[in-house]
């Protein structure tokens, strides 16, 4: 027993304990990246799982679902909505750089002014369009006139510096930054258009179906604890490897003086 824990003590010299810390830090690293990685597989689940309750249920009036300067709530992303006022043209908005299969566009934002007075920011579709940001708004079709009955998928307010309103556009959409624009009092969120009644005469592309695939964060997760594992393995090996046959420098040494 003696003389075998003797041929392991060079585990405690220097070179090898500082070897075991970037292995022990690397492992830690793999554990907490894979860990990660399956996290944001649950977000997704839990996201898909949303969507598959709302998306394609009846309509609900937008006041059971949306209020002035209230957030969204998580499990209300995606329910559909129905609501009716008139569009404020004159304050069309266009969310830049949004592209649809590598060809340039926008989306066309709108604001719905409901019969209360309240305003309802309304993401009417997308635009193929690759001129000047600035013109963007007159290029898009106009939407009905008069009062129109709208329905729409709610999505939740974007975030960051992306939802400031400068030149009549903006990254993402926020309904806090677009009230503050605007100057008017408008429901948190935002909604993705699917009906209007009466229908424009030139309608915008419509949303796609929401994405409810789960990526490839299972096989990522599995990708980053398996270079744990084959980090802590080489260790091991390489050990092993030492007890059996000598420091690799004094091998080579050995190997110098036998030629």
């Amino acid at each position: 027993m003696r003389e075998w824990l003797t041929s392991w003590r060079f585990l405690v010299s220097r070179r090898w304990f500082g070897f075991f810390l970037v292995v022990l830090l690397l492992g830690v690293g793999t554990w907490w990246l894979g860990e990660w990685q399956f996290g944001r597989l649950d977000d997704k689940q839990e996201r898909n799982a949303v969507i598959e309750a709302n998306a394609h249920e009846d309509p609900v009036p937008v006041g059971e679902v949306l209020a002035v300067g209230e957030p969204v709530a998580p499990q209300e992303e995606y329910t559909v909505v129905e609501a009716t006022g008139t569009y404020d043209v004159a304050e069309t908005l266009i969310v830049r750089y949004r592209t649809r299969d590598s060809a340039p566009g926008v989306d066309v934002v709108v604001p719905l002014v409901l019969e209360d007075g309240s305003t309802l920011v309304v993401d009417r579709g997308w635009l193929a369009y690759d001129g000047r940001m600035a013109d963007a708004a007159d290029a898009a079709p106009p939407p009905p006139a008069g009062e129109v009955t709208v329905t729409g998928w709610v999505r939740v307010d974007g975030e960051g510096d992306s939802t400031r309103v400068s030149d009549g556009g903006m990254r993402a959409i926020s309904s806090v930054e677009v009230g503050e624009a605007l100057d008017k009092e408008v429901l948190g969120g935002f909604v993705e258009l699917l009906t209007e009644d009466p229908e424009s005469a030139t309608a915008l592309e419509p949303f796609e179906e929401p994405d409810t695939g789960e990526g490839p964060h299972f096989f990522y997760g599995l990708q980053w604890w398996f270079f744990g594992i084959l980090a802590f393995g080489g260790f091991g090996y390489l050990a092993w490897d030492e007890r059996k046959n000598g420091p690799r420098g004094e091998r080579r040494r050995r190997g110098t003086t036998e030629d």
